[in-house]
């Protein structure tokens, strides 16, 4: 397992990782979007309507259909590292975790559920996160930022100890290094090139 800094991808099935509100989904989706590959959130394929998650082997079955009926290559974005990163990294030909520092993390998070709880944002099946659910829960997305962050890292680091195997695994540590990090893969990158044109 070779872990950089700031190296460009290796290949074309990319797996995102990073706690909650740090932005792996959005990158992961305008790395798609450039290179044409179809995206999959791991959220979207773990939530059922009612905020009800799928049961863990029925999830894991669907993850490894999903991944390997694009052989041509992917971009999946999400955690449950502990439930499916076996399924996944070892898929993968470039893992980014982005480790922002929880500052950034945590304000990231809190303009986006108070956007989503006055927008009422449609997210997956018929879940929202509504007001209530956001500052007022114990499923308070920020409240499990907080309470779940030391297990991310934890988790991920295992996983990646597990199962990356001879993917390039990349580091991001600050909004900078993952700016730098797409601008100059997005510069050494054909398909890439190409589709910003």
């Amino acid at each position: 397992m070779g872990v950089t800094e700031a190296e460009p991808f290796a290949g074309r099935r990319l797996a995102f990782y990073g706690p909650t509100g740090c932005g792996k989904t959005s990158l992961g989706a305008e790395v798609a979007e450039r290179l044409r590959l179809s995206h999959l959130d791991l959220d979207v394929a773990h939530w059922l309507p009612g905020w009800q998650g799928k049961p863990r082997e029925q999830f894991r079955a669907d993850v490894a259909e999903w991944l390997d009926a694009r052989p041509g290559g992917w971009v999946c974005t999400g955690n449950y590292a502990s439930v499916v990163g076996d399924i996944v990294m070892a898929r993968a030909d470039t893992i980014v975790w982005l480790r922002l520092p929880f500052r950034v993390v945590f304000w990231r998070l809190l303009l986006r559920t108070l956007r989503r709880s006055f927008t009422w944002e449609l997210m997956w099946g018929t879940n929202r996160e509504t007001f209530r659910k956001g500052f007022l829960s114990r499923d308070s997305i920020l409240l499990w930022c907080i309470t779940h962050w030391r297990a991310h890292h934890r988790n991920v680091g295992a996983a990646l100890a597990g199962h990356a195997g001879d993917a390039e695994v990349v580091v991001l540590r600050s909004p900078r290094q993952v700016r730098e990090w797409l601008a100059r893969a997005s510069r050494l990158d054909p398909p890439l090139r190409a589709a910003i044109h």
